[in-house]
């Protein structure tokens, strides 16, 4: 039993919450280690032992915003039907919102560069290059199904089709305290009502 590794007291989860709960309700600059620890509980010494950095675990609460949110946003961009794909990611967006409000404003509020004061580690900064790779790869794809092509005009539409609408819409309800399914039924039909003039613009 010596030899086993101690359970980590704090789960990172309880950690990252604190994290994103500090910057949403004072800005990024409040999330500092003892303002961490304060809210947690968690020594701050152990924060710096984890993370090594308040740039590091700020980061890392951000990218996973980011990996929660792409989780359900890929997948249904993988739908074979491109016009059934772009309705999955504009409905899974929607009810990300609702459902995981805090990360969906750290998201919408705040850019990866507005969090932090110096560059993190060279693990955190490796993950922060590629944390929206796979998302290029599915918008391409989607272009292609959608356009018979991945040149600079499909992916421009296929993006504003399934990022920049959605996008706008959530951000000023969510910030404004308003959305609801009433929101949500109204972007799907613009969703669909984009696709179609998006088709018929192609063809």
């Amino acid at each position: 039993m010596d030899g086993m590794a101690r359970p980590a007291r704090y789960q990172a989860d309880t950690l990252l919450d604190a994290t994103r709960d500090l910057i949403l309700e004072a800005g990024p600059r409040a999330a500092g280690i003892r303002e961490i620890a304060r809210r947690t509980g968690a020594p701050s010494g152990s924060l710096y032992h984890r993370f090594g950095s308040r740039d590091n675990i700020v980061a890392v609460a951000w990218i996973r915003a980011v990996r929660r949110f792409q989780s359900g946003f890929l997948k249904a961009l993988s739908v074979d039907d491109p016009y059934d794909a772009v309705v999955g990611a504009i409905r899974w967006s929607a009810a990300f919102a609702a459902s995981e409000p805090a990360d969906t404003r750290l998201l919408l509020r705040f850019s990866r560069d507005d969090l932090m004061d110096h560059e993190p580690a060279q693990d955190v900064v490796a993950e922060l290059a590629n944390v929206n790779a796979a998302l290029e790869v599915a918008v391409r794809r989607l272009a292609q199904r959608l356009f018979g092509n991945q040149g600079d005009e499909s992916m421009e539409r296929a993006k504003y089709a399934v990022i920049d609408l959605p996008y706008a819409v959530l951000r000023r309800h969510l910030l404004a305290g308003s959305l609801n399914g009433g929101v949500t039924s109204t972007l799907e039909k613009a969703a669909r009502a984009i696709v179609r003039d998006l088709w018929e613009v192609n063809g």
